[in-house]
Protein backbone atom coordinates (compact mmCIF):
# COMPACT_ATOMS: atom_id res chain seq x y z
CA UNK A 1 0.00 0.00 0.00
CA UNK A 2 1.18 3.53 -0.72
CA UNK A 3 1.20 6.21 1.94
CA UNK A 4 0.86 9.88 0.88
CA UNK A 5 4.67 10.15 1.03
CA UNK A 6 5.04 7.07 -1.15
CA UNK A 7 2.40 8.49 -3.51
CA UNK A 8 4.50 11.67 -3.81
CA UNK A 9 7.55 9.56 -4.69
CA UNK A 10 5.48 7.66 -7.27
CA UNK A 11 4.33 10.96 -8.75
CA UNK A 12 7.93 12.13 -9.09
CA UNK A 13 8.88 8.89 -10.83
CA UNK A 14 5.90 9.29 -13.15
CA UNK A 15 6.85 12.87 -14.04
CA UNK A 16 10.41 11.74 -14.81
CA UNK A 17 9.10 8.94 -17.02
CA UNK A 18 6.80 11.35 -18.82
CA UNK A 19 9.61 13.79 -19.49
CA UNK A 20 11.85 11.00 -20.77
CA UNK A 21 9.24 9.43 -23.04
CA UNK A 22 7.10 12.43 -23.93
CA UNK A 23 3.89 10.58 -23.10
CA UNK A 24 1.77 9.41 -20.21
CA UNK A 25 2.52 5.91 -18.96
CA UNK A 26 0.00 3.74 -17.13
CA UNK A 27 -0.14 4.37 -13.39
CA UNK A 28 -1.44 1.96 -10.75
CA UNK A 29 -1.84 2.94 -7.10
CA UNK A 30 -2.84 0.47 -4.40
CA UNK A 31 -3.96 2.03 -1.15
CA UNK A 32 -6.30 1.88 1.80
CA UNK A 33 -9.07 4.43 1.30
CA UNK A 34 -8.75 7.22 3.85
CA UNK A 35 -9.22 10.98 3.61
CA UNK A 36 -5.43 11.44 3.79
CA UNK A 37 -4.92 9.08 0.85
CA UNK A 38 -7.30 11.11 -1.33
CA UNK A 39 -4.84 14.02 -1.43
CA UNK A 40 -2.00 11.54 -2.10
CA UNK A 41 -3.91 10.19 -5.09
CA UNK A 42 -4.37 13.72 -6.45
CA UNK A 43 -0.63 14.40 -6.10
CA UNK A 44 0.29 11.06 -7.71
CA UNK A 45 -1.94 11.79 -10.71
CA UNK A 46 -0.87 15.41 -11.22
CA UNK A 47 0.74 14.59 -14.57
CA UNK A 48 -2.64 13.50 -15.96
CA UNK A 49 -4.23 16.90 -15.37
CA UNK A 50 -6.79 18.49 -13.07
CA UNK A 51 -9.85 16.71 -14.50
CA UNK A 52 -8.36 13.25 -13.90
CA UNK A 53 -7.25 14.33 -10.42
CA UNK A 54 -10.76 15.56 -9.61
CA UNK A 55 -12.47 12.40 -10.91
CA UNK A 56 -10.04 10.13 -9.01
CA UNK A 57 -10.47 12.20 -5.87
CA UNK A 58 -14.26 11.94 -6.06
CA UNK A 59 -14.24 8.19 -6.70
CA UNK A 60 -11.84 7.40 -3.85
CA UNK A 61 -13.82 9.73 -1.55
CA UNK A 62 -16.96 7.77 -2.46
CA UNK A 63 -15.27 4.58 -1.28
CA UNK A 64 -14.38 6.25 2.04
CA UNK A 65 -17.91 7.63 2.50
CA UNK A 66 -19.92 4.60 1.40
CA UNK A 67 -17.71 1.65 2.36
CA UNK A 68 -15.64 3.12 5.19
CA UNK A 69 -12.04 3.98 5.92
CA UNK A 70 -9.34 1.40 5.33
CA UNK A 71 -11.01 -0.36 2.39
CA UNK A 72 -8.40 -1.56 -0.15
CA UNK A 73 -8.62 0.38 -3.40
CA UNK A 74 -6.75 0.16 -6.69
CA UNK A 75 -6.56 3.28 -8.88
CA UNK A 76 -5.45 2.78 -12.49
CA UNK A 77 -4.96 5.49 -15.12
CA UNK A 78 -3.69 5.29 -18.68
CA UNK A 79 -4.02 7.00 -22.02
CA UNK A 80 -5.21 4.98 -24.99
CA UNK A 81 -4.08 5.41 -28.58
CA UNK A 82 -7.23 7.41 -29.37
CA UNK A 83 -6.24 10.19 -26.97
CA UNK A 84 -8.63 9.30 -24.15
CA UNK A 85 -7.51 9.00 -20.56
CA UNK A 86 -9.13 6.11 -18.71
CA UNK A 87 -9.42 6.12 -14.93
CA UNK A 88 -10.52 3.07 -12.95
CA UNK A 89 -11.11 2.83 -9.20
CA UNK A 90 -11.66 -0.72 -7.93
CA UNK A 91 -12.91 -1.77 -4.50
CA UNK A 92 -13.93 -5.13 -3.01
CA UNK A 93 -17.69 -4.48 -2.52
CA UNK A 94 -19.87 -5.43 -5.54
CA UNK A 95 -23.08 -4.27 -3.84
CA UNK A 96 -22.52 -0.57 -3.21
CA UNK A 97 -23.00 1.03 -6.64
CA UNK A 98 -22.61 4.72 -7.49
CA UNK A 99 -25.84 6.59 -8.12
CA UNK A 100 -25.99 9.87 -10.02
CA UNK A 101 -28.44 12.06 -8.11
CA UNK A 102 -30.88 14.19 -10.11
CA UNK A 103 -30.36 17.17 -7.84
CA UNK A 104 -28.63 18.09 -4.61
CA UNK A 105 -29.96 20.67 -2.19
CA UNK A 106 -27.95 23.82 -1.63
CA UNK A 107 -27.43 22.99 2.05
CA UNK A 108 -26.37 19.37 1.50
CA UNK A 109 -22.70 18.71 2.21
CA UNK A 110 -22.27 15.84 -0.24
CA UNK A 111 -23.82 14.30 -3.32
CA UNK A 112 -22.12 16.28 -6.07
CA UNK A 113 -19.14 14.03 -6.83
CA UNK A 114 -20.76 11.88 -9.50
CA UNK A 115 -22.35 14.96 -11.08
CA UNK A 116 -18.84 16.41 -11.44
CA UNK A 117 -17.55 13.15 -12.88
CA UNK A 118 -20.53 12.98 -15.27
CA UNK A 119 -19.86 16.55 -16.44
CA UNK A 120 -16.15 15.92 -17.06
CA UNK A 121 -16.15 12.41 -18.50
CA UNK A 122 -16.99 11.42 -22.05
CA UNK A 123 -18.53 8.33 -20.50
CA UNK A 124 -18.42 6.37 -17.27
CA UNK A 125 -19.79 3.23 -15.73
CA UNK A 126 -19.38 0.31 -13.36
CA UNK A 127 -17.89 -3.06 -14.22
CA UNK A 128 -17.94 -6.20 -12.13
CA UNK A 129 -14.86 -8.35 -12.40
CA UNK A 130 -14.55 -12.13 -12.40
CA UNK A 131 -13.92 -12.09 -8.64
CA UNK A 132 -15.53 -10.03 -5.96
CA UNK A 133 -15.75 -6.28 -6.17
CA UNK A 134 -16.40 -3.64 -8.76
CA UNK A 135 -14.59 -1.04 -10.80
CA UNK A 136 -15.99 2.44 -11.35
CA UNK A 137 -14.40 3.83 -14.50
CA UNK A 138 -14.49 6.97 -16.61
CA UNK A 139 -12.90 8.18 -19.82
CA UNK A 140 -11.88 11.76 -20.53
CA UNK A 141 -10.97 13.18 -23.93
CA UNK A 142 -7.52 14.68 -24.46
CA UNK A 143 -7.37 18.41 -25.11
CA UNK A 144 -4.95 20.30 -27.36
CA UNK A 145 -2.41 20.55 -24.52
CA UNK A 146 -2.71 16.83 -23.78
CA UNK A 147 -4.85 17.35 -20.69
CA UNK A 148 -8.28 15.81 -20.36
CA UNK A 149 -11.23 17.97 -21.37
CA UNK A 150 -14.97 17.49 -20.88
CA UNK A 151 -16.95 16.13 -23.83
CA UNK A 152 -20.63 16.43 -24.65
CA UNK A 153 -21.73 13.13 -26.13
CA UNK A 154 -23.85 12.93 -29.27
CA UNK A 155 -26.85 12.24 -27.05
CA UNK A 156 -26.36 15.47 -25.09
CA UNK A 157 -25.04 16.14 -21.63
CA UNK A 158 -27.23 13.58 -19.85
CA UNK A 159 -24.78 10.66 -19.92
CA UNK A 160 -25.54 7.85 -17.53
CA UNK A 161 -23.56 5.12 -15.86
CA UNK A 162 -23.75 1.62 -17.23
CA UNK A 163 -23.71 -0.86 -14.37
CA UNK A 164 -21.99 -4.17 -14.93
CA UNK A 165 -20.56 -3.66 -18.42
CA UNK A 166 -18.22 -1.47 -20.39
CA UNK A 167 -20.15 -0.26 -23.49
CA UNK A 168 -17.02 0.07 -25.65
Amino acid sequence: MHSPTEADACAEELRAALAAHGKREATTLELLATPAEVSGVRRALRAYGADVQLCASELVTNVVQHLGEGVPVTVRVWCDDGGRTRLEVSDPDPRVLPVLRASVGVDEESGRGLALLDALAARWGVAHGPGRGKTVWCELEAGPDGGAVPVVSAGGPGRTATAGRDPR
